[in-house]
């Protein structure tokens, strides 16, 4: 704890040394200038940060740096001094730390004992940044970056039959081209009823005494054994895509922009298509699979895939419709899976059957 917050001070008091000397003097501090102020002065004035590892603290510094450099390069917003009371708590250390499988313990500078922990699993590899987070529910978890230095797998061959087309919905929560579904887990919805009851119980203690932390806690652990499901569910569900097919097709969806609809926004977060997404594409580079997108705005939904026509009065409440040329019934989200892997195939210039 004492590492956390002494990272989280220096985080805070390098963001507000760089305001101020951009208001008074409209000048931009360098990691590097504040690196030497740090040294030098914060230390020296505090010198309870010498307790902590210097490099967590100089961490810090370019966390501080890589936020700033986000504004202009990924249009991020200005960065926010860190709180006590943030969710997840972390600090960083680079180097100079030893993991040890036969006792399971790690050790880690200016800590005297080593750590016991439970260890995931073996590796082998050139160690580089841990890091140490704490969750609302007072566990620690320790993440270890290794450098393996295997070389990514080249892309695996598809063609039609090795490609499959992926259409996300709220009732199912993936439709595939070949017809099958998915249901939706609904774990934060199954848990609503409890959820309130819990936090009802909370809103009734009084601030600052043990019973209203001990409500805190109590909502806390059903929310992180939320997460855990849809992260168990969504880790297990694109795995078995990956490995079953050579060519994944998936829309490129505004989850951000669809969030602003207060009338979907809860079920939207509680499927987590963003998070599914990103599983899918690093899941698809470590295994030579090849993942594919379309336009957001391409009319997957709205064509006929036997004919091509066009239904422009389709509305989000048909969930079945009829096509006038060819009079084939559709699915609606089957018939979206399809042509979101037709959309993708035709854009690879490949012939299909």
């Amino acid at each position: 704890m004492q590492h956390i917050g002494a990272c989280r001070f220096t985080y805070n008091w390098a963001l507000e040394l760089k305001i101020k000397a951009y208001e008074t003097e409209k000048k931009h501090l360098s990691r590097f200038e504040l690196q030497e102020i740090l040294v030098k002065d914060l230390k020296a004035t505090h010198e309870w940060l010498k307790d902590v590892n210097s490099q967590s603290l100089l961490n810090s510094l370019i966390n501080l740096e890589s936020a700033f450099t986000k504004i202009f390069r990924e249009k991020k917003g200005f960065p926010n001094f860190k709180s006590r009371k943030n969710p997840l708590q972390s600090f960083q250390i680079p180097q100079h730390y030893t993991v040890d499988f036969e006792t399971n313990t790690i050790k880690l500078p200016k800590i005297k004992q080593p750590i016991k922990a439970k260890l995931h699993r073996k590796f082998e590899g050139k160690l580089k940044t841990v890091t140490v987070s704490r969750t609302p529910t007072g566990k620690f978890y320790i993440s270890i970056l290794v450098d393996n230095e295997e070389e990514m797998p080249d892309k695996q061959y598809f063609d039609d039959n090795s490609t499959i087309g992926i259409d996300v919905g709220i009732k199912d929560f993936a439709i595939f081209s070949n017809g099958e579904k998915i249901d939706n887990p609904k774990y934060l919805r199954n848990s609503m009823l409890r959820l309130k009851i819990l936090q009802k119980r909370l809103s009734k203690k009084q601030k600052g005494s043990k019973n209203r932390a001990n409500a805190r806690l109590a909502v806390s652990k059903l929310h992180e054994k939320i997460s855990n499901q849809r992260a168990d569910f969504l880790h297990k569900t694109s795995s078995k895509i990956i490995s079953e097919n050579q060519a994944i097709v998936i829309e490129s969806l505004n989850v951000s922009g669809m969030l602003k609809n207060h009338c979907l926004a809860q079920s939207i977060s509680d499927v987590s298509w963003s998070m599914f997404f990103n599983q899918l594409e690093y899941k698809a580079e470590w295994y030579g699979k090849n993942l594919l997108k379309i336009g957001r705005f391409e009319p997957s939904t709205k064509i006929c895939n036997y004919c091509g026509f066009h239904n422009k009065d389709l509305t989000l409440a048909d969930r079945e419709w009829q096509c006038p040329d060819c009079i084939t019934i559709h699915d609606r989200d089957i018939n979206a899976a399809i042509n979101i892997k037709k959309f993708a195939l035709q854009n690879q210039n490949l012939i299909i059957i």
